[in-house]
């Protein structure tokens, strides 16, 4: 009996590794770094595009959302396909096509053409964030995979953070489509590491690609995200509202039912039924909801309000990236999740998070001393906590399904990022909306449209009063998805060892 590549690949991976896993770990790293830079560079972008290209909030809101929602609904079938048909093969595709994607976003001359640019970009992504993930855990050997994981996701929350901080320092030297070009050196770059580096892993006998699958969760998303956007400035009982709130429901209902009765499901819904794998997809979902929300409304509260340039405001919330690289890479935020064990480092973790988002909420206003306890915070928690769920999440899918699993991880941290900026975004934009002049549909048309400085207070006073309501949004979901996704996880625990 012959033995294939793959199978000879997980023994090697069994009993000591792939002798180049940290390297190869490197190179997936970067690939992975460039992905989740466009998750929040267009945040720092945001006046400049409104400013040239004349685009209102919700197409703003839409340009960064086509890009997280077109991710979360392919995610789960790049990872099946991965499975099946070679993760390299995937890693190298993803590569290309997020490459390309950004070409056409750097050089798109409207709203439209960033918008659909975006969306093809989240195609690349959705099968660069599955292999990553999946091959790390093949390359690194049972015992080397929770410190694998806390690298790869110290780089995951290193690439969401510093957005703003790369976004900034190309706008203050370029025009704003070179925050897309600088992906094409870096993705060709990979591509090369990649095919030299990687090695190939597959599962033969795996699960055939879910499209119906794909397209009912991509429509449903898409639907609840462009409801939600929508409510503040048409309101939420109206038909622009309702119509897609109403397409939200029965998709997503006919995705679960699709996925519970056929053979082949991208998302088996058993896996619901394991208290481990529930906890940390809801800690997942909601750190993704504070930090993505968050992270949108405060880089606008520091230009428009505050005065601060786009690199200025990069720079400002860079803390928040050097407070999550200092505990990771140091391996201090291993050692205490090691310590605390996984459901103790989700709960601390995601309450240090909510503490922060707090701090951002009530002391900002006295200046940047707040904004910069809470950004510490936020990346404590999130040092912490991340590693943590995304180890408890592929932990609880069979080793096969190891792009799955990587899917299922991406799709939630995706979606909840989504979901952060639409929800705290109509949050705030409902605290402001009745001071906006008519025909007015963004915070900087309307502080151009104030006909004198008292006026133009008002509208920036509404503005911060938005953005605190929004911030305690976040801090409230993120305190309560902790201590639920930490429940979860010790009930799990004690039923193992019962």
């Amino acid at each position: 009996m012959t033995t294939s590549p793959q199978e000879q690949a997980s023994a090697q991976t069994q009993t000591g590794g792939h002798p180049q896993r940290w390297l190869i770990l490197g190179v997936i790293c970067l690939a992975q770094l460039t992905v989740l830079l466009d998750n929040t560079v267009l945040n720092v972008a945001i006046p400049s595009l409104t400013r040239e290209l004349d685009a209102a909030t919700s197409d703003i809101q839409w340009m960064i959302n086509a890009y997280s929602l077109v991710q979360s609904g392919l995610l789960l079938t790049a990872g099946s396909a991965a499975d099946r048909y070679g993760r390299k093969k995937m890693l190298a595709a993803g590569l290309v096509l997020f490459g390309v994607g950004s070409l056409v976003a750097g050089l798109a001359d409207s709203t439209a053409q960033l918008i659909a640019a975006r969306a093809g970009m989240g195609i690349g992504g959705a099968l660069l964030m599955t292999t990553t993930l999946a091959v790390a855990m093949q390359i690194f050997a049972p015992e080397e995979q929770a410190k694998a994981i806390g690298i790869w996701a110290a780089v995951n929350s290193l690439g969401f953070a510093t957005g703003p901080l790369i976004g900034g320092f190309m706008l203050d030297h370029f025009w704003w489509g070179a925050i897309f070009l600088i992906n094409l050196p870096v993705a060709a770059l990979g591509l090369v590491a990649v095919v030299a580096l990687v090695p190939e892993s597959k599962n033969p006998q795996g699960d055939r690609p879910d499209l119906l699958g794909a397209v009912l969760s991509t429509i449903g998303m898409a639907s609840l995200v462009f409801a939600i956007i929508s409510g503040p400035e048409h309101g939420w009982t109206s038909g622009r509202v309702m119509a897609p709130a109403a397409v939200a429901v029965v998709v997503l209902a006919a995705f679960g039912y699709w996925e519970s009765r056929i053979p082949y499901p991208m998302l088996d819904m058993h896996f619901f039924s394991n208290r481990r794998f529930t906890g940390a997809v809801g800690g997942a979902v909601l750190i993704a909801f504070g930090m993505g929300g968050s992270l949108f409304l405060l880089t606008q509260h520091m230009q428009f309000v505050l005065g601060y340039g786009p690199l200025e405001a990069g720079l400002r919330t860079a803390p928040l990236a050097l407070m999550i690289v200092a505990l990771n890479f140091t391996g201090l935020a291993a050692k205490w999740s090691t310590r605390l064990g996984t459901p103790v480092s989700i709960g601390l973790g995601m309450t240090v998070m909510a503490a922060g988002l707090a701090s951002i909420a009530t002391v900002s206003s006295g200046g940047y001393g707040g904004t910069l306890l809470g950004l510490l915070l936020i990346g404590a928690g999130t040092a912490v906590a991340s590693p943590a769920m995304a180890h408890a999440i592929m932990s609880a899918i069979p080793p096969e399904k190891a792009g799955v699993g990587a899917g299922i991880n991406g799709t939630v941290t995706e979606f909840g990022q989504g979901l952060g900026v639409a929800v705290l975004g109509a949050v705030l934009n409902s605290r402001f909306a009745a001071l906006i002049p008519v025909g007015v549909s963004s915070l900087p048309a309307a502080l151009a449209s104030a006909s004198s400085a008292e006026e133009r207070g008002r509208i920036t006073d509404a503005f911060a009063s938005g953005l605190e309501t929004s911030q305690l949004v976040g801090a409230v979901a993120v305190l309560l998805g902790g201590l639920v996704a930490a429940a979860l996880l010790r009930r799990a625990e004690r039923a193992d060892f019962a």
